[in-house]
Formats: structure tokens, C-alpha cells, sequence
């Protein structure tokens, strides 16, 4: 058979195919029909020529095709009894690109920031060919490439992809794909920077967060350190305090992985809390007066330091200083200093501290001794040092002042002279020295200042004792002094039996030792004959040393 069509059918229109034989047999078994067509969207008919113009018999197929239709063969069959003859036709149909769909790789697992994606547009069947493709990101066009490949995956490239594929018929448009990028990031409401008592919510998301497939887990850090855990991917605080400032940071965790936010800074501003006022007198000399204030704000807050309402320094503007003032600032910090202080310095001192949310203030009063004690060279020495107290005073120069001294408060001396001396001095001279500073219309008495003399130990008094009853006990006793301590050693021979410090415990179960204070006492239990000799009790410090002994008798 001989088959009559056009070379291509156009999808959604009718086509027609002819067949045709020009045998006929009226009365015999000729057969010619159509096989391989849709019978539901289709006609056939027949028509037999058998005249003087002609014979043939045809066979007519009207469809409507479909692209699935496209390269599906038709065959057009001629039979007469066991005779068989057929054509075949490859169907051609004309269509817009189908089955348009997005491919993603990778296809599993937690696509990263940084990560390589790439996006295939890829067509089921196009006649004609695709000539063209469009990429579109949430609604907005990104490329006409059949590949989008992302290099180094951003946040921002989280959302919803599809692509459209165009011929000369039009256009095929893919079902959307959504890109999840799995990277976590935290945000803070109202602000990272609040005021304290507001409320505050630090949340963590991941791009997608309510359409991200699978379950997430929060883990929440402040400062490194482990917070909470859960589902809730919001850290809430009703009203912030001072208290919850730091670094926060979460781990989002799914079935496939977790990722880690970078920490975030909660800064929590609160006005100044009552300040710490200090107030020192120097007690060597009593001359210099330190005033020092300080306080906790967030921000920092300027502070002020007045005496009897008289602002004498402040952390910002200059104030103009005396010569006996000098000033020291720093962060939340504010320092005084007067030298040369005298009673005109004393008074009520007062610390105001304030930034933009609020201001408190603290006051103390000094009163400022006119009398001072000065030791030379130092409240510290050896012995034979020469040394010299100076007790300074502000009495009227126009009158001589009595000086009266003190040690240990007892009562050592008085005379007009502002110094006692100790050409060589010794240990028994150390104590709390003061001093008296009296004229016809005032009187003061400075402050207590040790003054320690350093001296090698003296002979050490070593006693020795023997307890009958109950038991035979005896004892042996080593006592010194010096300053500083010093380390006893009770020997016997080459033995050391017992010492203060430094050395091992006693190896005999029968002897305890007890140690005090430049004092070393050793007990020996049932004591026998071989415990009888000669003890030799040292004594040594970083001065000098000295030993005595005791010839002890079971």
C-alpha cells in the first residue's frame, strides 16, 4: 500500500493519512486498514474506487496527534487471505518543550555556604528542538543557560528555581525546585544593643527555616559554655538584665548535619550603680591623701569628685587643678590624689557617676590628720641600722610645737625636737610608733606605724623534760626569737629528729612534734636508754643563726 500525509503534524491539530491500494476484489478477501493509532481521539474511512476512471481502494485516518506521539510509528496494512503487505509512517509531531523539569546536585545532604550546586533544566521531548532556556529565582529572571551552577553557595541563594525551555512552538515551564542552604545565623529584636529591662528575643534561623524538610535541633551557647537545647529556635528574655550581656552563638542540627551561627554580641546598657568611694590617707609620712572612685555602668559613665560640693576633678572636661592635685582616668574609674594634705582637705567627699540613662552618687567624709610620721630609711630594717622617725606637723609656726612619742602606745618621750632616734637600733626597738604633735591651740596624734627590725636569732632557750607517771614521756622544747622566723632543728648526733619546716616527718611512731611560731616541741613516747644524748636545737633565719644544747637523761 502507498501512503499519502504531510511530513509533520502539528500537536492539537487534525491530521490526516491516507492509504491506498489499487488492487480491489469485490467478491474476495482484500483488507486495508491502519494500525497503531489512538482509537478514542480518531476516525477511519474507507472509500473503493471500482469504475471506468479507476480501481483503488483507500483507507483514510483523521487524529488528533499528541507530543507523545512524536516518533511513534503508524503501519498501514494490505491483506488477502495469507497474503500480507504493510508501510510503515514515523509520525512527526510538532510540539512545545514537555516534561520540563529542574535537576539539583547534589540531590541529598546539607547543601552549605561555600558549597559548588548546580541547577540542569532538562526537556522530556521538544519538536522542534529547544532553542533557549530561562532561569528564575523566586520569580526573577538569573540566567539563560541550560546550567546554573552556583559557585560558593551564599545565604541569599536560598529559594525557589525554575527554568523554562523555548522552541519555535513556545515554551515549556518546569514545576519549581527549592534550594535550602543550610546555614545558620542569628538576629537579635529589637537590637543586639538594648536597654536593660527590655524584651529581648535572639533567634536562630536557618534560611527556609518553616519549609525546611526534616526536624531541627537548637543548641544554644553563651560565652562557649552550653545554655539549653530543644526545638525553639528563639532564646527569649522577658526583660534583659546586665547580668545576660555575651556572646551567643547556636548549633542547628537535622538528620543530615548541624551548622554553627557565628556569635553574636548582646550588649546591655543600664544607668550608673552606686559607685565604690575610697578614701586613703597615707599612713608613712600622712602626707598624700588618694581619693579613687569607681563605678559600673554600660556605657561608661563620666564621673566627678567634689569635696563639700566643689568639684575638684572629673573624667572629661578639665577642671583646673591646684599644684597639690593630680588626676588619673580611665574606664568607669576616676582618681585624686593631694599631697601635702593638711586639714584644710577634709570634709565631705562626693562621687557623682551618669551616662545617658540615669546618674548616682556616693559621699564619704575624710578627716585629714595635721600629724604624719615619717620613718627613714625605711619601716623596715636590720639591725644597727640608724634610724629616724619624723613626726610632721602644720602647728603655728609661730610657736615651738611639743612632740610627744609613743610605742605600742605607751608613752616613750617629749621634747621639741620633731625626731627620735635609734643610732643603731634593735630588735627589741621594733612596735607601732606614734607621735604627738601639741601647741598652745591644737593638739593631733598621728597614725600608728609599724616600724620591724630584722635581727638573727638570739640563743636559743632549750629545755628538756621526763614524765614518770602514766608512762614514761619525754619532752624537749626549743623556743627563739627573731625576726624574721626562724627554722628550728633538734639534732641528736647526725640526726635531725624534728624541724620547723622543710624537713620529713618524724620516722619513729614514738615521737610527735608540734611546731609554732619560732617554737619547736618534741614529744618522744615510752622512752628507753637510746633515746639519752646530747640535743643540739638550731636556729637560723635569713639574718643569722645560733644553736644551744641539752644533755637529756632517760
Amino acid at each position: 500500500p502507498s501512503v499519502t500525509s504531510s511530513e509533520e503534524q502539528t500537536e492539537g491539530q487534525r491530521s490526516t493519512l491516507q492509504c491506498s491500494t489499487p488492487y480491489v476484489c469485490p467478491r474476495g478477501d482484500i483488507v486495508l486498514r491502519w494500525e497503531g493509532y489512538n482509537p478514542q481521539v480518531s476516525e477511519v474511512s474507507s472509500h473503493v474506487q471500482l469504475d471506468t476512471s479507476g480501481v483503488s481502494q483507500q483507507v483514510t485516518l483523521t487524529s488528533f496527534f499528541t507530543w507523545k506521539d512524536h516518533s511513534k510509528k503508524l503501519l498501514c496494512k494490505v491483506s488477502d487471505g495469507s497474503k500480507r503487505a504493510s508501510t510503515e509512517v514515523e509520525l512527526r509531531v510538532r510540539h512545545t518543550p514537555k516534561d520540563t523539569q529542574v535537576s539539583l546536585s547534589p540531590s541529598s545532604g546539607n547543601i552549605g555556604v561555600g558549597d559548588m550546586v548546580t541547577l540542569s533544566c532538562e526537556v522530556g521531548s521538544s519538536h522542534p528542538p529547544v532553542s533557549g532556556y530561562h532561569w528564575y529565582k523566586d520569580g526573577v529572571a538569573v540566567s539563560t543557560e541550560q546550567v546554573l551552577a552556583l559557585r560558593g553557595v551564599r545565604r541569599e541563594d536560598h529559594g525557589r528555581y525554575h527554568c523554562e525551555a523555548q522552541n519555535a512552538l513556545g515554551t515549556g515551564v518546569s514545576p519549581p525546585v527549592t534550594l535550602h542552604v543550610f546555614s545558620a545565623e542569628i538576629s537579635a529584636s529589637p537590637a543586639a544593643e538594648v536597654r536593660e529591662g527590655t524584651a529581648t528575643t535572639l533567634s536562630c534561623d536557618v534560611p527556609g527555616r518553616e519549609g525546611h524538610p526534616g526536624e531541627l535541633t537548637y543548641t544554644w551557647y553563651k560565652n562557649s559554655a552550653w545554655l539549653k537545647e530543644g526545638p525553639a529556635h528563639t532564646l527569649l528574655f522577658p526583660a534583659v538584665a546586665a547580668g545576660d550581656a555575651g556572646y551567643y552563638s547556636c548549633q542547628v542540627t537535622n538528620s543530615q548535619g548541624s551548622d554553627t551561627a557565628q556569635a553574636i554580641s548582646l550588649s546591655v546598657t543600664y544607668p550608673p550603680r552606686i559607685p565604690t568611694l575610697t578614701l586613703f590617707q597615707e599612713t608613712q609620712g600622712g602626707r598624700l591623701v588618694i581619693v579613687r572612685c569607681t563605678v559600673d555602668s554600660h556605657p561608661p559613665a563620666t564621673l566627678a569628685i567634689d569635696r563639700d560640693g566643689t568639684v575638684l576633678a572629673t573624667s572629661r572636661a578639665q577642671v583646673a587643678l591646684g599644684q597639690r592635685l593630680s588626676v588619673t582616668a580611665s574606664h568607669n574609674s576616676l582618681r585624686l590624689e593631694i599631697r601635702d594634705a593638711g586639714p584644710q582637705d577634709s570634709g565631705k567627699y562626693g562621687c557623682t557617676a551618669s551616662n545617658v540613662h540615669g546618674n548616682a552618687s556616693a559621699t564619704k567624709v575624710l578627716v585629714t590628720r595635721a600629724a604624719g610620721l615619717l620613718i627613714q630609711p625605711s619601716a623596715e630594717v636590720t639591725e644597727g641600722t640608724a634610724v629616724t622617725l619624723t613626726c610632721v606637723g602644720t602647728g603655728d609656726a609661730a610657736e615651738e610645737p611639743l612632740y610627744t612619742w609613743y610605742r605600742n602606745g605607751r608613752r616613750l618621750q617629749e621634747s621639741s625636737f620633731p625626731t627620735l632616734e635609734f643610732p643603731s637600733v634593735r630588735g627589741d626597738d621594733a612596735g607601732a610608733f606614734q607621735c604627738q604633735v601639741q601647741t598652745r591651740n591644737s593638739s593631733d596624734t598621728s597614725e600608728a606605724i609599724p616600724l620591724r627590725v630584722f635581727y638573727p636569732p638570739r640563743q636559743p632557750v632549750l629545755s628538756s623534760f621526763l614524765q614518770s607517771q602514766g608512762g614514761r614521756l619525754g619532752i624537749i622544747q626549743c623556743s627563739v626569737e627573731s625576726d624574721p622566723e626562724s627554722n628550728l632543728t633538734l639534732r641528736r648526733g647526725d640526726s635531725a629528729i624534728a624541724c620547723s619546716q622543710g624537713c620529713p616527718q618524724a620516722t619513729s611512731p614514738r615521737v610527735h612534734v608540734t611546731r609554732s611560731y619560732n617554737s619547736l616541741k618534741v614529744e618522744i613516747r615510752d622512752v628507753v636508754v637510746e633515746d639519752e644524748g646530747i640535743y643540739v636545737c638550731q636556729a637560723g633565719n635569713s639574718q643569722g643563726s645560733a644553736s644551744a644544747t641539752v644533755d637529756f637523761k632517760a
